[in-house]
């Protein structure tokens, strides 16, 4: 062993130890592993930073603006509708909700996939007075399943693609991935369907922020203009296109008739409803039913009744933001109305609902008088809405986010998605370029704000790896790869070429757990290239088996983004991973190496 060989492998177990120790961030701990490579000379100051502009981070990049522009679009949520009424048992909502995640996190990356589903299971979940813990994480698990068909599916695969590329001379393609892992996919969502009953039932919530945040029901002004498919039908009938999540407080007809609804009352064209709900619920209805949402300092402009009601005009000022805020002690608003408070005139503000725990709001919005302690939501012009809050002394909540009347529904999302897709496999674009294009035809198109595609790029992800391509790359550099792969050699070479596979599937599968899934590709992925070179097997077969092995995290709730991400929700347990898990991973390695054989075979080329 040389002495460069001695440091990369010292500095590769330095960041092993402290990703297993835990005590400081992941994406520390690579950018400390890349000071160390640069300090012993193993990474020279010309390719520091060469991870950065690696396209493997442009296209995971891409991917979450891409995954949280389709979350925008509603598409999917609007899919879904028409099955949410039949889905009441839980022996109902986890083989829907499983396929559902699985499909999508095809196209987009998982963990975007699973946060585009997730408000639907807690809905279904509260709806049954249930806790959700029997659906988050077949979900979570469902979403690591179908990562793995495509290239974009999870960062294992883009990895991969890079490190075969390095190995070989070219990528792996965007359905490279697609008949090993279809196939797995179909068998491990089908054991989610039934196995969802080995996760404990009794799992309680944790409280987090949004429980910190529980506000009595906000309170919406909309118009039922005469295109809206409510119009002549009853009250019921408006508030099952609302998922019963919403209620109809008060009807306003022909500008001065209040009426208190019943179930059976008959919704006319041109009236005014203040609607309670949930800011999501709230959106649900005012899309599916076309409502227009009105701003409450814009109230008194409204329409005569029974005519087609003009959307509020656009801010002239550019994009708009939607806010959330509460109401001071010594904002101006206190016992003024919207309107005499010139919210528009003064700020560029419009009020889309409220919230006033302890008392229901009966009156329409304008004629609402602040109190302190009021919850608002507040639409303006992104360039004026923190000076105006200022001014106004209204204390922005930054903990939750709402869209509220913001949102686009639209197919254009998914069908930019599927351009790009056909581009990058029909190689007229290669992937990087085609998603980086894509993502930024989400912004122009304006179903993201550049704000908002900032916000969902987990920019902790794109440093990790950023900082630990360099250290990866330094390690094959000083013959370090080679040098483990013949000493697997040893051990694996008078074992079946198909155990050696299934060894190396393994053990990506059982490091992932506490090294993060990139790590482990990063530096697993070129061992297991030289280690079938010099078993004369065929690299792709193992390096397939590595791929999957990293995407396959089902033990613990660390390893993987989905498992963190329903952790808290799902009120789960360290040690509840392993019961659905264990079991799920025995079936991905009983299923993959055969698949793997067949699809890339072991001989080498």
């Amino acid at each position: 062993m040389t002495t460069d060989q001695a440091l990369a492998f010292g500095i590769i177990g330095c960041t092993v130890a402290l990703f297993v120790w835990g005590k400081l961030a992941y994406d520390l701990v690579a950018i400390l592993a890349l000071c160390a490579a640069l300090l012993t000379g193993l990474v020279s100051p010309e390719h520091a930073f060469s991870g950065f502009s690696s396209e493997v981070v442009v296209i995971i990049a891409a991917a979450l603006v891409i995954s949280a522009a389709i979350g925008r679009s509603g598409i999917v949520e609007n899919l879904m509708h028409p099955l949410l009424p039949h889905l009441r048992s839980v022996q109902a909502q986890v083989p829907v909700l499983v396929t559902a995640v699985g499909l999508l996190s095809m196209f987009c990356k998982n963990v975007g996939a699973l946060a585009i589903f997730m408000p639907t299971a807690q809905q279904l979940a509260r709806r049954g007075k249930r806790s959700p813990s029997n659906l988050l994480m077949p979900m979570s698990f469902a979403a690591l399943l179908g990562g793995l068909s495509t290239l974009i599916g999870t960062a294992p695969n883009i990895l991969i693609a890079q490190i075969r590329e390095d190995l070989e001379g070219k990528p792996f393609g965007m359905f490279s991935f697609a008949p090993v892992g279809l196939v797995i996919g179909a068998v491990g969502i089908t054991f989610l369907t039934f196995g969802y009953r080995l996760v404990p039932k009794n799992r309680k919530p944790a409280g987090g922020l949004d429980a910190a945040f529980t506000f009595a029901a906000y309170t919406a002004e909309a118009v039922l203009p005469s295109g809206s498919p409510l119009a002549e039908q009853t009250v019921a009938a408006l508030e099952r296109a609302g998922d019963h999540d919403v209620r109809a407080a008060t009807i306003i007809r022909e500008r001065f008739r209040r009426l208190l609804p019943t179930p059976d009352t008959v919704l006319k064209a041109g009236d005014v409803l203040l609607l309670e709900g949930e800011p999501e619920a709230l959106e649900r209805l005012i899309s599916r039913g076309r409502l227009l949402l009105v701003d409450g300092g814009r109230a008194a402009t409204l329409p005569a009744p029974a005519a087609d009601v003009p959307a509020p005009a656009a801010h002239e000022d550019g994009e708009a933001s939607v806010v959330e805020g509460i109401v001071t002690a010594d904002s101006p608003l206190l016992n003024q109305t919207a309107t005499g408070a010139h919210l528009t005139e003064k700020h560029g503000l419009g009020l889309i609902a409220l919230s006033r725990s302890g008392e229901p709001l009966l009156r329409r919005l304008a004629a609402v008088r602040f109190r302190v302690g009021d919850i608002v939501v507040l639409r303006g012009p992104t360039s004026r809405v923190p000076d105006a809050l200022g001014a106004l002394r209204v204390l922005p909540l930054a903990e939750r986010r709402i869209t509220l009347g913001a949102s686009h529904r639209s197919l254009l999302p998914l069908l930019v998605l599927v351009v790009a897709m056909v581009l990058a496999a029909t190689h007229v674009l290669n992937p990087g370029v085609a998603f980086f294009v894509a993502a930024a035809a989400m912004i122009l198109l304006r179903f993201l704000s550049m704000e908002e595609a900032y916000e969902c790029i987990e920019w902790h992800v794109l440093v990790l790896l950023g900082a630990l391509i360099p250290v990866s790359h330094a390690v094959q550099d000083t013959g370090g790869t080679k040098l483990i792969a013949h000493f697997l050699l040893g051990a694996l070479q008078h074992v079946p070429p198909s155990a050696a596979l299934a060894i190396i599937l393994v053990l990506a599968m059982v490091i992932t757990p506490f090294l993060h899934n990139a790590p482990t590709v990063l530096m697993l992925g070129p061992i297991s290239g030289a280690l079938a070179q010099q078993l004369h097997l065929n690299p792709d077969a193992f390096l397939m088996a590595v791929a999957i092995g990293a995407g396959c995290d089902f033990l613990t709730p660390i390893g993987h983004q989905c498992n963190t991400l329903v952790y808290a929700p799902g009120g789960y347990r360290f040690g509840d991973y392993w019961r659905l898990g264990l079991p799920l991973s025995v079936l991905v390695v009983v299923t993959a190496v055969p698949m793997i054989m067949l699809v890339w075979g072991l001989k080498g080329h």
